[in-house]
């Protein structure tokens, strides 16, 4: 069984903003799988959708917690070592350029908070990420990432502009793509398969 965990802050006002792109599409993967409707799961503070891709089971969270606090919700799915290494946590990443997606395992955090809540909370790194781009790039596709802590505190609460959005809506093809060859075919495919080509 797999676990697909979608990033973000809840509540209205972080709706479309960059720090939420993981939630989006998490949410949208499930739309277009037609899992069951996220029900709100008070054990775990999430919202929870339960169903399957292919024979492969899956439950997907989307935590109605703070991004900091993003373990919190995952813990109680996730008990031990082994299990996390079917964990897919899908979420914003500055250090990937807009439009593309970087699947990884076993790898830091890059300090990003979601992601550094969920590593305590589980014990280990030995999970699967799905690091959607958020940062701008040049024509020749060179990043231009944020610096210093308020300028990109402030970019990452940002709202996606419609350009954005535009490019988003592009991209969420191939991510789904990308994450039923995840689920079906496994990590190794899917790193293999997609890595520097979303």
């Amino acid at each position: 069984m797999y676990i697909l965990v979608g990033l973000g802050n809840p509540g209205n006002e972080y709706e479309h903003t960059r720090h939420n792109i993981g939630r989006m599409l998490v949410r949208e993967f499930c739309v277009k799988n037609k899992l069951p409707e996220f029900i709100f799961d008070k054990k775990s503070n999430s919202l929870v959708s339960e169903g399957k891709i292919g024979v492969q089971k899956i439950t997907a969270l989307l935590p109605e917690t703070f991004m900091n606090k993003s373990g919190d919700a995952v813990k109680r799915f996730v008990k031990s070592k082994k299990a996390a290494e079917t964990l897919v946590v899908v979420h914003d990443e500055l250090d990937v350029p807009l439009g593309r997606t970087k699947i990884s395992f076993n790898k830091s955090s890059g300090g990003h908070r979601g992601v550094e809540s969920i590593t305590k909370a589980v014990g280990t790194e030995g999970f699967i990420r799905m690091r959607v781009g958020i940062s701008p790039s040049t024509p020749g596709g060179k990043l231009k990432k944020p610096s210093g802590d308020e300028i990109v505190n402030s970019f990452i609460l940002g709202k996606l502009s419609k350009k954005d959005e535009d490019v988003l809506t592009k991209m969420s093809k191939s991510f789904n793509l990308a994450l039923e060859l995840l689920i079906t075919k496994g990590k190794d495919a899917a790193m293999n398969e997609w890595n520097g080509k979303l």
